[in-house]
């Protein structure tokens, strides 16, 4: 017999899940979370979650509104959608069996948030179960959609889509995988491009969708219907349905990065056609879908040629894509004079905690996650928050979609990333075509023009800086007059145009064109600071933070009044800036380094810091910042940071042994929230900042003194699921390492197994592969630098850390970083582990020489070299093969002096001492020299060596 629920049980679920989603009365809310957390634990709950998701009518003895059913239907389907999430095999075969069958009812639900959430169920059923764990699935939705049979009603048509691209979306690999010779995605691709010419607009946008998201990784059941594909996109091109022409412009843009050679031979059609969709402003996403083909075939190396003969025809419409829309002026116009007015919580953007990567490469060089320079920038794209699922967010939105038009990716940002790409490719060319423009509108007296037109003259200042600064001595002044247009927003993109420009500024050569053009550039800005409209001084913080940057240690004798207007902007500051103003500080500390450790700059400084600093709770998100800011003044204040360290080293041992507690209580207890850990990674990375900073009598004193202990709750975080953590928690196990080691040593029997486990690759998830790589890069030069510490006691852990560093340098999907630094650690387990290490030097010789050969000449790498040296004498027959590899390195060795220390000292007698270990060993020498190594790197041999 079919499973029927009990009435009161039914009642009672059913009250507490419409009381969840009372956003009015908050007791009512929490009662029924905790009611539901409990009913969580009975083995038919997901029965009768389904049985009232379901059932689009109101069940007998049940007595709700059409309004109040709608929640209860809503709140079961998030909570069956969690509990399939977090417990999937928990969940009783019979109950699957019962939702497998019962939630494809509701795709055919009259209502659309209902239909939406059945393909949410759906999506994380196939995720959790895999597509062998529901095989009629696929079927049967192609089935409702394709309406083979002519009585599936449009509702049924369109949910199984919306589902079906869900699935898609959500399961991109596991559809493209073998199973029994068949991949699921031979036959989807081929359905999903006849439903493109489905009579339901719908139907083609989301099928045009789907495909969408499978082009990037180019699946053979793809590849083969390409051009059948691009058969539908012309035929599609000008479909009435803007939101089916919208995936037309994204297609062509996804096609562009895998096949520009079916691309190209459309380029002049393209050209004209997206030209076209662009200028439908009425429908700016779909403006901004066309828009962003010439970002993407300008950024295409064997593509943005092709575009030339149609600048003049691009441009134009670029131009006019980047003034701002009526609706935008109407929301923004006028901005007034709102610095005094408190900020609303909705206003400060969260601010995200930049895990160390300092040591991601060994040569010293230092980039972001997305490869870019953060400070001043102006179009930068949001990514899509893809955690949310459709259907979900309407429980819990407040209504405000607009948003303001500057904090979100649009056609004017779009067309302004495109003029900056062209300008980098064309260079003089697209400055010759809008220069009538700028003639025409910087002096415009309708401010949206002038507008435009200095945001243009921003875009191109890298691209076409050569052939822009012949008019920079006229056009510099104007800009600093606009400072002070009365109109906010030309204010705003002014201050972000010259500090693109301030790379020119700091240039100057001589101290008479630096006073006429770079300072009062840098006065400006700083000025704009503390202008009277937030957003304002918003841009003129961002605008000083590029400025920084660009000038470096040249700021160092201006650091005072910068840093007396810095003070100013902490006391008047709301707290969405201050966040800004931590990034203008941190920025200045950086680039300006031991400059700053003045006693004049501290005592103005410091006190600002350390007055938010005392001002700014354990659980405020705007702690992130500040520890972050203060990591850098800790580093570039050096020990003249001492007075400081001892309660701001105290307070994140505090806030690290708070957010441990409260993630154990939370993994124990489903009710409490997750704390956040860039608590975790910021107060780490200021540990480290001051365990460098200050000198060594009293990090060891911090280091002792911390309650609890410090590297037991280093232990926690070393293992913590995060690798923004473990990134942070490996950097520091180095610096300690380097700077605290009698304090480390006693925990490192605890401490060595967790980081030889983080070195196996096989820990790293595919879909965090990158941040996964970064984790295991400071692993390694953790690693490397406690070899140096621990020298001999490292024995016991030699065998296995030799197996995880030659599974990396011999993995070739591992980045040139990691590759470095595995060879790094690995040289340095040489030093006093030689003789355990000699016996199997033949197995890594080869990988060792390759990665260390392309690192720069640092002490790390000298120490490495020494090592390995030591080893070879150990067993110096094993290197029969590598021998010609071992001396082109040696030959080309550079010897920097400021690298040597005790323990580098004798490296060119280790080199000297191995070649001549050789030159006995081998009977011809020169032959071997002549043959097996190239002449310059002779040469070097024997003018050095005298081999």
């Amino acid at each position: 017999m079919a499973w029927q629920p009990e009435q009161e049980a039914l009642r009672q679920l059913s009250g507490c899940l419409k009381d969840s989603l009372s956003g009015h009365n908050k007791n009512a809310q929490k009662q029924a979370e905790i009611m539901l957390a409990q009913a969580k634990s009975s083995p038919d709950i997901n029965n009768y979650l389904t049985y009232l998701f379901s059932s689009s009518h109101v069940p007998q003895g049940l007595t709700y509104s059409p309004e109040e059913y709608h929640a209860v239907r809503s709140a079961a389907a998030i909570m069956l959608k969690n509990n399939i999430k977090t417990g999937y095999k928990t969940i009783p075969v019979e109950s699957l069996a019962l939702v497998r069958s019962s939630v494809p009812l509701a795709l055919q639900d009259k209502n659309s948030a209902i239909r939406s959430y059945a393909g949410n169920v759906i999506t994380e059923i196939v995720s959790r179960g895999g597509i062998l764990g529901w095989p009629q699935l696929l079927p049967e939705l192609l089935g409702l959609i394709g309406n083979e049979t002519g009585n599936i009603t449009p509702e049924a048509q369109e949910g199984a889509m919306a589902a079906l691209s869900k699935v898609c979306e959500d399961n991109r690999k596991m559809l493209d995988k073998d199973y029994q010779g068949q991949r699921p995605l031979t036959f989807i691709i081929p359905k999903l491009i006849e439903f493109t010419v489905s009579d339901k607009p719908k139907v083609r946008s989301l099928a045009l969708g789907t495909i969408n998201v499978f082009i990037p990784q180019k699946p053979q059941a793809l590849l083969v219907s390409l051009d059948d594909l691009l058969n539908r996109l012309f035929q599609l091109a000008n479909d009435p349905s803007a939101d089916v022409r919208r995936q037309v412009c994204r297609a062509f843009v996804q096609i562009v990065e895998i096949r520009p050679d079916k691309i190209l031979p459309h380029i002049a059609g393209l050209v004209d056609y997206m030209i076209a969709q662009q200028r439908k402003i009425e429908d700016e996403d779909l403006a901004c879908d066309a828009a962003e083909f010439w970002l993407t075939v300008g950024e295409h190396n064997e593509l943005w040629k092709s575009l030339a003969p149609y600048l003049d025809k691009i441009i134009p419409v670029l131009l006019e894509s980047m003034v701002y829309s009526e609706e935008d002026i109407a929301m923004l116009e006028g901005g007034g004079n709102d610095a005094d007015e408190e900020d609303r919580a909705e206003d400060i953007k969260p601010k995200f905690a930049k895990s160390k990567g300092a040591r991601v490469l060994a040569n010293g060089e230092e980039i972001d996650e997305t490869g870019q320079v953060q400070n001043g920038g102006t179009y930068e794209k949001l990514g899509d928050d893809e955690d949310l699922d459709e259907g979900e967010i309407e429980e819990y939105d407040d209504g405000d979609d607009d948003g303001n038009p500057e904090d979100r990716w649009n056609l004017r940002k779009c067309s302004a990333a495109a003029l900056d790409v062209f300008a980098t490719d064309f260079r003089g060319p697209v400055f010759d075509t809008i220069l009538p423009y700028l003639m025409t509108n910087l002096r415009h007296e309708e401010w949206p023009y002038r507008e435009a037109a200095v945001l243009a003259l921003g875009a191109v200042a890298e691209g076409c800086l050569d052939v822009v600064t012949p008019h920079l001595p006229d056009l510099v002044p104007y800009l600093i007059s606009l400072l002070n247009d009365p109109e906010p927003l030309v204010r705003q993109i002014t201050c972000w145009t010259l500090g693109r420009y301030s790379a020119w500024g700091a240039s100057l050569n001589t101290p008479e064109l630096r006073r006429q053009f770079f300072e009062p550039m840098m006065e400006g800005i700083l000025t704009k600071m503390l202008d009277h409209n937030k957003r304002v001084q918003e841009a003129g913080a961002s605008a000083f933070a590029h400025l920084e940057e660009k000038a470096g240690a040249n700021l160092t004798p201006y650091c005072e009044p910068i840093i007396r207007q810095f003070v100013r902007c902490f006391e008047k500051y709301k707290d969405r800036n201050m966040f800004i103003l931590y990034d203008c500080v941190q920025t200045l500390a950086e680039h300006v380094g031991h400059g700053l450790a003045q006693p004049q700059l501290i005592d103005l400084l410091m006190p600002a810091l350390i007055h938010r600093w005392n001002k700014v709770t354990d659980q405020s998100r705007e702690l992130f910042p500040l520890l972050e800011c203060l990591s850098y003044v800790a580093t570039a204040l050096s020990d003249s940071f001492a007075p400081f360290a001892m309660p701001v080293f105290t307070r994140c041992i505090k806030i690290i042994h708070q957010n441990l507690e409260e993630y154990l209580a939370a993994v124990n207890n489903p009710i409490l929230d997750t704390p956040d850990k860039d608590f975790l990674v910021t107060s780490l990375d200021l540990l480290s900042a001051i365990v460098q900073a200050v000198d060594e009598k009293q990090s060891a004193a911090l280091v002792s003194g911390s309650q609890p202990r410090l590297f037991e709750l280093l232990t926690f975080c070393m293992e913590d699921p995060e690798n923004d953590v473990r990134q942070s928690s490996y950097a520091l196990l180095g610096d300690c390492a380097k700077y605290v080691f009698p304090q480390l040593q006693p925990f490192l029997p605890t401490l060595l197994p967790l980081l030889i486990r983080q070195l196996d690759l096989d820990s790293i998830l595919d879909e965090q592969i990158e941040t996964g790589f970064s984790v295991v890069n400071n692993a390694c030069w953790s690693a490397g630098e406690v070899s140096i510490q621990y020298g001999k006691d490292m024995a016991p852990y030699v065998p296995k850390l030799l197996q995880r560093y030659l599974e990396i340098l011999g993995n070739p999907e591992v980045p040139k970083s990691v590759l470095e630094n595995a060879a790094i650690a690995l040289g340095r387990l040489g030093l006093e582990n030689s003789t355990i290490m000699a016996p199997v030097l033949s197995s890594f010789s080869e990988p060792f020489l390759k990665s260390i050969n392309s690192v720069d000449y640092t002490l790390e790498k000298a120490t490495a070299m020494k090592g390995f040296c030591l080893v070879i004498l150990g067993n110096p027959q094993a290197m029969e093969k590598d021998l010609a590899r071992l001396f082109t390195v040696i030959a080309r060795y550079k010897m920097v002096d400021h690298f040597k220390t005790p323990l580098t000292d004798d490296l060119q007698q280790i080199f000297q001492h191995t070649l001549k270990l050789y030159k006995s060993l081998i009977p011809d020498m020169n032959a071997f020299l002549t043959t097996s190594i190239a002449p310059t790197d002779v040469t070097a041999l024997r003018t050095i060596y005298h081999l």
